[in-house]
């Protein structure tokens, strides 16, 4: 387990400035372990002039080709190391996208306390808090969330309030009595899209394979897979009449993509499964956009997803290790305004892919039934019922009754 976190830490500062576009920020990186006090000389990244203005996405790297010609971007990017980069703007910041000297400091000393923590635990052969929570801060923006600029995200519509008050899941209080009163992160069927591009506590893992013609994008979570078909910028137009009807859809959506340059593609996503978490029949309940595992999200996970809903992503290689990933998301039904995130990737090709085997032991859904109904003296289900929704009399209503 020593190198799955162990050389992200070392890289991650300078290949995550270097991918933000900050040329006069560089972290001095001495892989000989010849100087006893090198962590006291290793030099954080230094803050840019003017905190104010966001900086556009560095251009001038060429990738590598593939043997059919397009840009390699193969590769392991896991996101632990931002994943404690809060989604919207914390107030203290103002105005800022990013960080002042002194705050970047204290990232960077936040940053090698995580370290130490890992290599204390890799020494004494075991796995804590320091394994298991795998979520640090390193670069210098402020917010992941850019688009609007003051770092908050836009209002929900008032239907859309609505439905995110009145939704259920295991992250708020009401009665659980059927599985339509949890999310689908709850049952380990999918974070949904598009939050399962965002940065969680652990299981980070983001792998890119390409073919001739195909992306995939593999993620560690829920071990979800975006097969995505590619072409250069030229054909984008053809590729686009190959949208599935508006009745076809996943909870990933469909993504198609194209080459806009030598270091560019650009992937739009629709026929998103849309749902809320207000309705009692679970197979009409939909993921949340944001999932409040990711930081300075809203909480609960229960905005509602519509047919309208569309992401747009930027995926620029800014270095032979680094990509700034951009998503754009808009669901005119829910959002009054799109927003915009962008996350620094840095490559990381130590990192381990653990398989994510949550449906196999997620007792929790049958534990909190039993736990809310006996609290409430009504009969609990047998433990290891295949079928609870048999056992439930007339008399013992239903979820969509007395969860909501």
């Amino acid at each position: 387990m020593t190198f799955r976190k162990t050389t992200l830490r070392l890289a991650a500062a300078s290949a995550l400035v270097a991918s933000a576009g900050l040329g006069s920020a560089l972290m001095a990186q001495d892989k000989a372990p010849a100087a006893a006090n090198t962590a006291a000389t290793t030099r954080g990244p230094v803050a840019v002039a003017d905190p104010t203005k966001l900086l556009p996405v560095p251009q001038n790297y060429h990738p590598k080709k593939t043997l059919w010609g397009d840009p390699d971007f193969t590769g392991t990017w896991p996101i632990d190391n931002i994943a404690s980069i809060f989604f919207q703007r914390n107030d203290r910041y103002g105005n800022r996208f990013y960080l002042n000297q002194a705050e970047l400091d204290a990232r960077e000393k936040d940053r090698q306390g995580s370290l130490k923590r890992y290599e204390e635990e890799d020494k004494q052969g075991k796995i804590g808090m320091g394994h298991w929570v795998e979520s640090d801060a390193s670069g210098s923006q402020t917010a992941l969330l850019i688009e609007p600029a003051n770092g908050k995200l836009p209002p929900m519509t008032e239907w859309a309030q609505q439905m995110y008050k009145s939704g259920r899941s295991s992250w708020n209080e009401h009665p659980y009595d059927w599985t339509a009163d949890f999310d689908t992160w709850d049952r380990c069927v999918t974070r949904g899209f598009p939050a399962s591009m965002l940065p969680f506590r652990y299981n980070n893992g983001i792998r890119v394979k390409q073919g001739p013609g195909y992306v995939v994008i593999d993620l560690e979570m829920i071990h979800d897979s975006r097969v995505i078909r590619v072409v250069p910028k030229a054909q984008w137009a053809a590729l686009q009449k190959t949208r599935w009807p508006a009745s076809v859809r996943t909870w990933m959506g469909q993504s198609l993509g194209y080459w806009e340059d030598d270091n560019t593609l650009v992937i739009e996503t629709t026929n998103i499964k849309p749902g809320d978490s207000v309705t009692g029949d679970h197979i009409a309940r939909g993921p949340s956009p944001l999932n409040m595992a990711t930081m300075g999200v809203p909480p609960n996970n229960t905005i509602p997803t519509s047919e309208q809903a569309k992401v747009v992503e930027r995926l620029t290689m800014t270095g032979p290790d680094s990509i700034m990933y951009e998503m754009t998301y808009s669901d005119p039904k829910v959002f009054t305004a799109p927003w915009t995130a962008r996350l620094p990737w840095t490559r990381n090709e130590d990192y381990g892919f653990y398989e994510y085997a949550c449906f196999e032991g997620d007792v929790q859904i049958r534990n909190y039934i039993n736990s809310s109904r006996a609290q409430r003296g009504l009969k609990t289900s047998e433990i290891g019922d295949p079928d609870r929704v048999g056992n439930v009399s007339a008399a013992e209503p239903a979820s969509k009754s007395v969860g909501g």
